[in-house]
């Protein structure tokens, strides 16, 4: 089986008109994932990571896996007021309004080389907030990796200068 055969499509969620990408039946194979971690840490191609940040929340399944795997720490960058320390924030666009998410002050020290995990890569706010949280640590972001990219919300514009790794496209 391909990856793509893992995802199911659900019509009109989380409203009208939307085709939801669930990577649930993914996580439940341990095959699928296997072969998902292999590719993600294949496209690493021997880059040097010192902390896996993971988004909020289903980018939390695959970067502890991909953290385990380097043998680095993992860093999760969640909803505001769900982390316990004192946290900075960032701020993106949605179709409607904003968001926010937030990072622990000790997370990241200066000259940390990161990898930022995510399940999709869409419109690209999320990821470009997680960069800027990122680089206001001091860190370097040397990958962006997705589970998937939705290649026709362009969301590659937003993040543009950073390598960017998706194990699907859609």
């Amino acid at each position: 089986m391909g990856l793509k055969d893992y995802i199911r499509d659900i019509q009109d969620f989380p409203k009208k008109g939307i085709v939801f990408k669930d990577i649930t039946p993914l996580l439940s194979s341990p095959e699928g994932t296997k072969e998902c971690l292999s590719l993600l840490i294949s496209s690493l191609d021997g880059k040097k990571v010192d902390k896996v940040v993971g988004v909020e929340s289903r980018g939390f399944f695959f970067a502890t896996l991909l953290a385990n795997e380097l043998n680095v720490g993992f860093v999760p960058v969640r909803k505001p007021k769900k982390l316990p320390f004192t946290t900075i924030s960032a701020s993106y666009q949605l179709e409607y309004g904003t968001d926010t998410l937030e990072i622990h002050t000790d997370a990241i020290k200066k000259g940390d080389r990161i990898l930022i995990h995510d399940d999709v890569l869409a419109s690209g706010g999320t990821a470009k907030a997680v960069c800027e949280l990122v680089e206001k640590l001091g860190g370097e972001v040397v990958q962006c990796n997705f589970l998937m990219e939705l290649t026709f919300l362009n969301g590659r514009k937003k993040i543009e200068g950073k390598e960017i790794f998706a194990a699907m496209t859609y």
